[in-house]
């Protein structure tokens, strides 16, 4: 995805209300350190700093943050979502009151840090799958809240959105399975209710259940917790049994195995950690 698609991809209008959220918990009744400190009327500029090598995400919070703050600051790009920085590239540069650079500053870093560790980490996953043809996804272990800030960080990463939540997509899964008494009831329930036409992913953990659910009309199976070997197989038996049904693994991916999958054949590899556990990239605004 080109960085101008990026652009028209964020999701604004969550970004405000989580902007909301994090100034009414930093802010509340105005930043005394600053408004003490620091004449009303000076003017100064910033700048974002890169401090370590990643990728971008989420610059837009930059001037959606002073909206916010009813504050008017001049805000000069030097990078874009989706972009690639090493330490000490200039990011942007902000012009504005001095109060109201210093009042706005930890809430813009604190969500640019946090996306763009989603999206460095998620490069990463890109990178090491770049043998096949296999996709990185994303997953619903997200921050309560955050999803659709961090889903976009993954698209700027490279990666690919899984379900955006429990509404667009049925993703049947072990306990589903159990609950119905197996694969195939569980299948014959959701076609029974999906009048509209949503794509349906069935979770397997054995070759067994594999082949019960080919020629179904499933869109697509999920490989849950399997070894690289019977991966393998699971794709050997979909192949020569004709069905179009895609292939996602699922369980214990980590960049070392990510690579020896990468030329197995699956279509996809759902990772928690692309939004679970991520590192924040090091970046600093300074007077």
């Amino acid at each position: 995805m080109s960085n101008s698609k990026l652009i028209e991809s964020f999701p604004v209008e969550d970004a405000i209300t989580m902007i909301r959220l994090a100034l009414k918990e930093d802010v509340r009744t105005g930043d005394i350190t600053s408004a003490w400190t620091i004449p009303a009327d000076q003017k100064q500029k910033a700048r974002l700093i890169a401090k370590e090598s990643g990728v971008l995400a989420g610059l837009s919070i930059i001037d959606l943050v002073f909206q916010e703050l009813k504050e008017t600051v001049s805000v000069t790009l030097y990078k874009q979502d989706g972009d690639a920085v090493v330490a000490g590239d200039l990011i942007a540069e902000l012009s504005g009151t001095t109060r109201a650079l210093l009042t706005g500053e930890r809430t813009l870093l604190n969500f640019i840090q946090q996306l763009s560790g989603v999206a460095t980490i998620t490069a990463r996953y890109v990178e090491a799958l770049k043998a096949g043809s296999t996709h990185v996804l994303d997953t619903r272990k997200t921050i309560p809240g955050f999803r659709t800030l961090q889903k976009y960080a993954v698209r700027a990463g490279g990666g690919l959105n899984h379900r955006m939540g429990l509404f667009d997509m049925v993703l049947v899964k072990d306990n589903h399975i159990a609950a119905c008494g197996g694969v195939l009831e569980a299948l014959a329930v959701v076609k029974k209710n999906n009048n509209s036409s949503v794509r349906v992913e069935i979770e397997v953990e054995n070759l067994d259940d594999l082949k019960r659910l080919l020629h179904q009309g499933v869109d697509v199976i999920m490989l849950d917790n399997m070894d690289n070997e019977t991966m393998a197989k699971a794709v050997q038996i979909v192949r020569e049994s004709g069905d179009k049904v895609q292939l996602e693994a699922s369980g214990n991916m980590n960049l070392e195995r990510l690579r020896e999958i990468a030329t197995i054949g699956v279509d996809f590899v759902s990772v928690g950690a692309l939004t679970h556990s991520v590192k924040a990239l090091d970046i600093s605004m300074r007077i």
